[in-house]
């Protein structure tokens, strides 16, 4: 393999780009996290963090990938024995289903159509049908990165509050937080999941949950066994006063920084970078698609995502040569396709620290992977990313 200069262009989603000012401010001896120093460093984070969840409630922090949110988020509000509701998104609803079952809970899934996304009607129908409120929560994925498709948490709340059912809802944000609105509190989120790795743009490592002082209640009730996950050990009232074991002090280094970075940015502005990025790439998409070309696996035009774009190869294709012709000839990263999907999907990330060059080098190196690897597709991809562009 010959030797690769320059950056690569790493257009994974999740992880994601880390900006060199949050690695300088990372790159630093440790901190003793019991001194004032750091906890008027962790201080100003979990301020940070309101801010972008959009909460005003109680915002805990652990060092653990998305995956320990998810599992804090149900060890501490459900019990052995319960059902939780599981709207279908795709690779991700079913790994937290797997994670779910694995504690003696019955899931319950709600069907879905992987390209189209969750109706929130069938939500509101099953709950309906649940009139001795048996079933504990509704667990949603926001943005399910594997298929590109953004649901709809704010309507999936309404679909709740109409059947008059008293669930908790969790929902993971994890790809979809620091790149496209999310309301905590607005939309009635009970306990909310993010990761350190996507739009916070930072290593993995550390992981969060925005919990509603109705989850705060329902925790007290909960038996489920948690120790390192124990919302009671970690909270002083409200207040996050202690770390499950040691803080994770040089990603909290990072975290500052990245949301001094975002503060600057402004929240609307992230979004509409976002928003800018997204429209791009499916314009490149929609002009592959041409002839029977590569197409967007999102079909639905109202829930397509803006950190993330999934796109679907033609029948006798496979996604990962594509994948592998872009790295190896042009030092591009996509991420490929998840459990079902795997070698018919390859995957755009555009979130986090991202601009408009950095996306169009990345089109650009995608269309020549076409061609290389013998896929079939429309003309005119990378120009129309660059129309969309201009006319944003």
């Amino acid at each position: 393999m010959p030797v690769q200069r320059g950056r690569m262009f790493f257009m994974n989603p999740g992880p994601t780009n880390i900006p060199d000012r949050v690695l300088r401010a990372m790159h630093r001896p440790a901190l003793d996290f019991a001194q004032k120093e750091f906890k008027a460093i962790a201080e100003e984070c979990f301020v940070g963090l309101k801010k972008v969840f959009k909460t005003e409630q109680i915002m805990l922090a652990y060092a653990a990938s998305g995956h320990g949110a998810w599992e804090s988020a149900v060890v501490n509000v459900c019990s052995a024995g319960d059902i939780v509701l599981v709207p279908e998104t795709g690779h991700f609803s079913s790994s937290w289903t797997q994670m779910v079952e694995h504690y003696g809970i019955k899931v319950e899934m709600v069907p879905a159509d992987w390209r189209r996304g969750v109706d929130p009607a069938a939500v509101e129908a099953r709950l309906k049908a649940d009139v001795n409120h048996e079933i504990r929560a509704v667990l949603q994925v926001h943005n399910e990165t594997s298929t590109g498709v953004a649901h709809p948490v704010a309507a999936i709340r309404k679909a709740i509050d109409a059947a008059g059912h008293p669930a908790l809802y969790l929902v993971d944000t994890i790809s979809s937080l620091g790149s496209f609105d999310f309301r905590m509190d607005e939309w009635g989120v009970d306990v909310a999941v993010g990761g350190s790795q996507k739009g916070l743009m930072l290593p993995p490592g550390m992981c969060f949950t925005g919990v509603s002082r109705k989850a705060l209640a329902a925790s007290q009730s909960a038996t489920l066994p948690r120790e390192y996950w124990d919302w009671r050990r970690m909270l002083d009232g409200e207040r996050q006063a202690r770390f499950a074991g040691t803080a994770p002090v040089h990603l909290m280094f990072g975290l500052q920084e990245s949301l001094r970075m975002i503060e600057e940015e402004t929240l609307d502005g992230v979004f509409a970078r976002h928003a800018r990025l997204g429209a791009a790439a499916r314009a490149c998409v929609k002009a592959w698609s041409a002839g029977g070309g590569p197409e967007l696996f999102c079909t639905n035009p109202d829930l397509v995502s803006d950190s993330v774009t999934a796109v679907q190869v033609p029948d006798g294709s496979d996604a990962n040569k594509l994948r592998e012709v872009c790295a190896e000839r042009f030092n591009v990263s996509f991420g490929g396709g998840l459990s079902r999907l795997n070698g018919k999907v390859f995957r755009i990330g555009h979130m986090g620290d991202l601009n408009e060059p950095m996306l169009m080098g990345a089109l650009t190196a995608a269309e020549m992977g076409l061609d290389l690897a013998g896929i079939p597709h429309g003309k005119g991809g990378v120009e129309a990313a660059m129309a969309s562009l201009k006319a944003a």
